[in-house]
């Protein structure tokens, strides 16, 4: 590797650190931070299990990475089967 491509990637390995630093996260940002897929980070939206921003006028969803690192901390389970479970209950909630 030449001295270019080792400048190259201190600078990617910079940006991944300051990125840490933000103090609200787009799903993007979160996946990067919590190692989760985006897939999971919507699912977990949906149903409600993972705190975001609540400005009703904002479509997009945004994530307090003080929130998101004490729901960490929190021992959440989000493996795939209590997700689908939880994706059931609500549809079921909803025909109601």
């Amino acid at each position: 590797m030449n001295e270019q491509d080792q400048v190259v990637g201190l600078l990617e390995d910079i940006k991944v650190l300051l990125s840490h630093t933000k103090k609200v996260m787009n799903v993007d940002d979160l996946a990067q931070y919590t190692g989760l897929s985006k897939s999971k980070i919507y699912k977990l939206t949906h149903l409600k299990l993972i705190p975001t921003g609540n400005n009703p006028n904002i479509r997009q969803k945004f994530f307090d990475k003080d929130k998101i690192d004490a729901w960490l901390l929190g021992e959440p389970n989000f493996s795939d089967e209590f997700l689908e479970q939880q994706f059931n209950q609500k549809l079921l909630k909803n025909r109601k």
